[in-house]
């Protein structure tokens, strides 16, 4: 591990899963597998717990904000566990200068997603700091959600088996691209809009209307490639993906190949993978097309035996790469 802390130990891929295992897991002695939210027991029941801190830059781009991502990105956090999202803090690092009518912006944003996805933030810090000590706004947002004891195999993928199917509820890439517009103030021919979005409408529909739920994890940095590639590590057997069954829009698609990015590697906020047995695929699959999240949902690969726990990608033009763990950041400071 580096002697320093870089911008790569903040990309999600590889560098980031030797800093938790070398630095957080060894002393606060997490359990594998590690989850997007802890499973706690005690004697009134099980809850989720989560916390996530954002410093996305710049703080506004099309599609949300750093206030909308943060409520988002919890509630999101709980509901691929398995659970039901109830209860949010919020606490708020403000950089002496900012202006108020963009602090109010931001709450209000907040205030209507929380309303939106049915939680309620019940509690918060603030703080102020000197000028050049912040970059504007930093907000930390924890969360805690009521997980029916039947669901908390979702969250470890310990049912998952060969022949699986693997769903996405959508395109993927749109919120990196939609943030790297809006720091750099490119202009796109066509408008690139973020996906941030609540998902436990989406996921609640499908875990009540099918058995068949065996894991859910939201794409968020090192997007696709990065949480392929835990799973397969998680449940040591290989993943096979159809390069052309993995929805992209054509904007960002024509983007990336302008500026050399790989679609699969980039940040989502408001994509998901669930698998499911294979008899239950197509079932899923119309579920998710029936909510606004999931309109263009598809299945884009299975489980497949294998002892290296490999995730391949069978390519649009007909050939088979690794589709390895992403190593370093495209984009820092993406959420």
């Amino acid at each position: 591990m580096d002697e320093i802390i870089t911008l790569n130990q903040g990309s999600g891929g590889r560098q980031t899963l030797k800093l938790i295992d070398g630095v957080f897991r060894k002393y606060f002695g997490m359990p594998e597998p590690l989850t997007d939210s802890a499973i706690i027991k005690d004697a009134g029941g099980t809850i989720t717990f989560t916390t996530d801190s954002y410093v996305v830059d710049p703080i506004f781009f099309p599609g949300g904000n750093i206030g909308r991502l943060a409520i988002c990105g919890t509630v999101n956090d709980l509901a691929v566990s398995g659970a039901v999202p109830k209860y949010i803090s919020a606490a708020f690092i403000i950089e002496e200068g900012l202006p108020l009518k963009d602090l109010i912006a931001i709450v209000e944003s907040m205030a209507g997603e929380a309303e939106k996805a049915g939680v309620r933030i019940v509690t918060g810090d603030t703080k102020v700091v000197e000028k050049g000590k912040c970059d504007k706004l930093f907000i930390t947002t924890s969360g805690t959600g009521i997980l029916d004891p039947s669901r908390e195999h979702i969250s470890r993928g310990e049912k998952i088996k060969q022949g699986d199917k693997i769903i996405i509820n959508g395109p993927v890439g749109n919120h990196a691209l939609a943030v790297l517009g809006a720091r750099n103030k490119l202009s796109f021919t066509t408008p690139v809009v973020s996906d941030c979005a609540s998902l436990n409408g989406l996921t609640g529909r499908i875990m009540e209307e099918s058995k068949g739920i065996l894991f859910m994890r939201d794409l968020t940095r090192g997007g696709l490639a990065a949480v392929l590639n835990e799973l397969a590590g998680m449940i040591r057997m290989g993943i096979r993906i159809d390069e052309a069954s993995v929805p992209v829009d054509e904007p960002v698609r024509g983007i990336c190949e302008m500026l050399g990015f790989d679609p699969l590697y980039l940040a989502n906020e408001g994509k998901l993978i669930v698998v499911t047995e294979s008899s239950e695929a197509q079932k899923v699959l119309d579920i998710m097309r029936s909510v606004t999240s999931g309109k263009k949902a598809a299945i884009i690969g299975e489980v497949i035996l294998d002892k290296k726990n490999l995730v391949t990608l069978d390519t649009s033009v007909g050939g088979k790469r690794i589709l390895d763990m992403p190593s370093g950041t495209q984009l820092p400071r993406i959420c």
